[in-house]
């Protein structure tokens, strides 16, 4: 037995090895990210340079093929590859089918709502008042008759927010039509952060059906991370000041979905032993260190709610439940 041949075999085992578990590690990513065609382009090229030279040479022996060999799997790394560009397209078409649906209804929104407008008086047309343009990318708060009260423009720019802060709260919305609202009103906006205050308008629901209640509520949160796969979530519970047995246990639901879901979790009535000055504080010394972190929710929810508890009739507050 030749040496030489031998040795030459071992080298093309040992680089040869790794080429299968690549193929199988390639093959289950279902994605071409992270392999260079060029590369797997060139060892193939080696191969076939090493092949060329065995036969110029005559030399028809067992080396010539575990060359083969080591060509014939690296060839499947490029059936692979092929394949999963073809999945990276089909994906990406996919994701962008679904952000274009959310584009188009929006537009056919704003398109109606231009419509509309050549109705209007020529009194409003000179007294038109600007309409608020809201950014994509921001933190909304979600909520009923309190939360749309809440003058979040105001707190955000008195409390330094570092993000967009809007109200899209609703009067009477319960979870029941909140996914359809949130399909409306909320998802073209592509939410960072969302503060949900929600479940004073489903206490019937909680009490004849929970698992209903949860089901609801975990749906649109699905439908939240759906369309901002990184947003930030805060669930706010049911004010309960008369310690109501039906809201606590509704509460408790709420917390162990916001648990489930990895939400950050806020007890509302808690609000009146909040100190927002304090978060300011500790939010400008943060700054003034050269910290620009975002601010968290509890905190932002901790300045809202202490606002509505303080400046909001008490009443108002405590007969959220009815």
């Amino acid at each position: 037995m030749n040496l030489a041949h031998l040795f030459e075999a071992g080298m093309l085992v040992c680089f040869g090895f790794s080429w299968p578990l690549n193929v199988i590690k390639a093959y289950k990513a279902k994605t071409a990210k992270g392999t260079s065609l060029a590369f797997i382009i060139l060892i193939i090229t080696g191969y076939v340079a090493g092949i060329t030279a065995k036969v110029i040479n005559q030399q028809f022996n067992y080396v010539l093929g575990v060359y083969f060999l080591n060509l014939a799997i690296v060839m499947t790394n490029v059936l692979v590859y092929i394949r999963n560009k073809a999945l990276d397209k089909k994906a990406a078409e996919k994701g962008a089918l679904k952000i274009n649906k959310i584009d188009i209804k929006a537009m056919a929104e704003a398109k109606e709502d231009d419509m509309l407008n050549y109705s209007n008086s020529l009194d409003e047309i000179i007294n038109k008042t600007e309409t608020t343009y809201e950014e994509k990318n921001s933190v909304l708060l979600l909520g009923g008759k309190l939360d749309k009260e809440i003058p979040v423009a105001q707190l955000s720019k008195d409390f330094d927010f570092n993000f967009n802060l809007y109200n899209k709260s609703q009067e009477g919305l319960s979870l029941k039509n909140a996914s359809k609202y949130f399909v409306d009103k909320i998802a073209p906006l592509f939410p960072e952060g969302l503060i949900l205050h929600l479940g004073e308008e489903d206490l019937s629901l909680f009490a004849n059906d929970s698992d209903a209640f949860d089901n609801y509520y975990m749906t649109l949160i699905s439908q939240i991370k759906a369309v901002s796969a990184n947003c930030r979530i805060a669930l706010v519970s049911v004010s309960n000041p008369e310690k109501n047995k039906t809201i606590n246990l509704m509460n408790a639901h709420i917390k162990a979905i916001a648990s489930a879901e990895k939400c950050a979790y806020v007890n509302i009535d808690n609000a009146k032993l909040w100190n927002p000055e304090a978060t300011k504080a500790s939010s400008d010394f943060a700054y003034s260190m050269g910290l620009r972190i975002r601010k968290p929710l509890r905190d932002v929810a901790e300045i809202l709610y202490s606002y509505a508890y303080n400046n909001i009739a008490v009443k108002e507050l405590e007969n959220l439940v009815g």
